[in-house]
């Protein structure tokens, strides 16, 4: 068997989520070069417009849609819009996320309700939209973009790390719920990314951003969002058809 019949994703649809930077941008780049029509998504319009045509340039099927995840209902409407551009979705990756950094005692209800709303609240809406029809058809993978913080969870991302280890408590019943019928649902991990969303802490202080590297991991280094690509192809072909609930762990050795 050819190494594209068991990794190639070729006629399949993946919406990813929170698609126009980091770990999201190559994730669909990833996916794209395997062959997906791949919907990009963000917060802007402009923005996410601005990604598909990149990949378009590179003779990719890429399609755009914007949406507010912290919004009630924001999670299905995200589903029906990629939907409308590109049909079904196939493939479903959960990347998009809020993090706001606070012990328990700082957290504000504010912010703990965002982080509640983006990360749990638009991904079960976006379950319910889409599980169904994937198992209609007999094929379908969400791959959810935990965090190495749902495992081993640090002080200061108090609730980010609760929300992360619930998300992957729902891939986990789902994943079970819709066993053998064809769709999976697994759960990648990354540890340290060099990603903007570590640019101020990076830019502020780069040789205590360099210490802290040298001690995040055995490698001794950020991995780079480009190194997430390989396992979310994986986790969204036909390799990973006995594979469902599972966590994949990128952390350079934690």
């Amino acid at each position: 068997m050819a190494l594209n019949d068991i990794f190639g994703l070729d006629g399949r649809v993946a919406l990813v989520t929170g698609s126009t930077r980091g770990i999201g941008a190559a994730i669909a780049g990833g996916l794209s070069a395997a062959g997906a029509h791949v919907v990009i998504h963000g917060t802007r319009q402009d923005r996410a417009e601005s990604e598909a045509e990149r990949l378009r340039g590179q003779g990719a099927r890429a399609d755009a849609v914007a949406s507010d995840l912290s919004e009630p209902g924001a999670g299905a409407r995200l589903i029906a819009a990629a939907e409308a551009v590109a049909g079904p979705v196939d493939i479903l990756v959960v990347n998009a996320s809020a993090q706001k950094n606070a012990s328990l005692a700082g957290l504000t209800s504010e912010d703990l309700d965002f982080q509640l709303a983006v990360n749990l609240r638009s991904t079960v809406e976006m379950l319910q939209a889409c599980l169904p029809g994937m198992a209609r058809r007999g094929w379908g993978r969400v791959v959810n973009i935990g965090s190495i913080n749902q495992i081993a969870p640090k002080p200061v991302v108090t609730a980010y790390a609760a929300t992360k280890a619930a998300q992957h408590n729902i891939i986990q019943s789902q994943a079970r719920e819709y066993a053998g019928t064809g769709v999976v649902l697994n759960t990648l991990a990354p540890g340290l990314i060099d990603t903007d969303r570590n640019a101020d802490r990076k830019n502020a202080d780069p040789a205590a951003w360099a210490a802290y590297c040298g001690n995040a991991n055995w490698m001794g280094r950020a991995g780079e969002a480009s190194e997430m690509t390989g396992a979310a192809i994986f986790l969204a072909s036909d390799a990973c058809s006995f594979m469902t609930g599972e966590v994949m762990v990128l952390s350079g050795g934690v």
